[in-house]
């Protein structure tokens, strides 16, 4: 009688500014059966290039890093790569950039001093296709306004949309793709709560947040 095959393990991608957290969280991770950490990057640009070369399950992603932050790393994935199942890990402070990451296509977000039990159940969650959120990060998130202000990225591709410009043109301008240009103005369409390209520029007119 011949063995059922084994299941592949859910392989991971460490994503953090401090190599100390790196190291502690790869620790744990390794720990568990039926997970593999297969590799680690500092920065949301690293991130993008070792997702492309390994394909990860799941990404656990910090939100607040140097080059390339959490959120717009989170973006670039879930554009380019919505196979890979993202994790946000973060602190009290970035309750904002949580929330935009979340819209961004995160799977869930848990505080950075969870316990090994809440990190592996949030990564096993995530990689179902569940959504986790900490109640820590629940509660820090619900205090921030439905309708929170722009990033600076957001305002420049906004500024772009008000001259007319394309999404591929503002793409090529930016470095970027034209479908993470469109996935940007998703996110600008749900804080500014309009649903057209016109209706945008016109709210954000009126608002004056182009400095015009």
């Amino acid at each position: 009688m011949s063995e059922k095959p084994s299941k592949k393990p859910l392989r991971i991608l460490i994503v953090d500014d401090h190599l100390v957290l790196r190291m502690g969280l790869s620790a744990l991770i390794s720990l568990e059966p039926g997970m593999s950490v297969v590799g680690e990057a500092e920065d949301g640009e690293s991130a993008l290039e070792l997702v492309e070369k390994l394909h990860p399950d799941v990404v656990i992603m910090d939100v607040m890093m140097p080059r390339m932050n959490g959120v717009e790393a989170t973006m670039r994935i879930a554009a380019e790569h919505p196979e890979a199942r993202i994790l946000l890990l973060t602190t009290f402070s970035a309750s904002g950039e949580v929330v935009q990451a979340l819209d961004a296509g995160a799977c869930g977000a848990i505080v950075k001093d969870s316990s090994q039990k809440e990190l592996i159940a949030a990564i096993k969650a995530v990689a179902a296709g569940k959504h986790v959120v900490s109640p820590e990060i629940s509660r820090t998130i619900a205090g921030v306004s439905s309708r929170p202000q722009l990033s600076e990225r957001h305002l420049t591709i906004l500024g772009y949309v008000a001259k007319g410009l394309s999404n591929p043109e503002i793409g090529k301008l930016l470095g970027i793709g034209a479908d993470c240009v469109k996935a940007h103005l998703k996110i600008i369409y749900s804080r500014l709560g309009v649903a057209t390209r016109a209706e945008a520029v016109a709210m954000a007119l009126r608002e004056n947040l182009l400095g015009q």
